[in-house]
């Protein structure tokens, strides 16, 4: 056989360019080749959880309680906003005036109850809820493991759906 100028086989069968039109076609396309899978039985795996990783637990019970600690900051001050539009505070004062009387001195409920004030304090509240938080549930991880030993851990069921 020879060689044309190209570099093709001259006498040589040709080669197609494209596929055969069954063969461009999807495989779910084509008649009796895919079989949908059957519907079976849902699968379960009973397992036990037999131990807690005490610095993992350490690390998810922080940032829970970081964002809790941020929640409470932030509902407070939207607590303390709320309160403040609706004129619950001036309602206060009034009424304190009423009871005091004549005699007694102007009262300001916001004085006691500054937004910067309960702000601080919710501040305050939360960074002592992030300690103890993360502190308990440690010990908590802790706790668990030594009682798993002992009874074996919490069965859990899974399934398959």
């Amino acid at each position: 056989m020879s060689t044309n100028n190209s570099g093709a086989k001259v006498g040589a069968p040709a080669r197609p360019t494209q596929r055969p039109a069954s063969a461009t076609k999807p495989a779910a396309a084509r008649p009796g080749l895919v079989k949908p899978a059957p519907k079976g039985k849902v699968r379960r795996a009973r397992l036990q959880v037999s131990r807690l990783d005490p610095w993992s637990v350490l690390k998810m019970a922080f940032l829970l309680s970081v964002a809790l600690g941020i929640i409470t900051v932030v509902a407070a001050i939207v607590l303390w906003g709320v309160l403040d539009l609706t004129g619950v505070f001036d309602r206060v004062n009034s009424l304190l005036q009423d009871f005091q009387g004549s005699e007694g001195g102007k009262v300001d409920i916001k004085s006691f109850a500054s937004l910067g004030l309960v702000a601080s304090y919710a501040v305050i509240l939360a960074v002592v809820n992030v300690v103890l938080l993360t502190a308990l549930s440690m010990l908590a991880a802790v706790l668990y493991n030594i009682s798993a030993t002992l009874v074996g851990g919490i069965g859990v069921t899974l399934t398959d759906d």
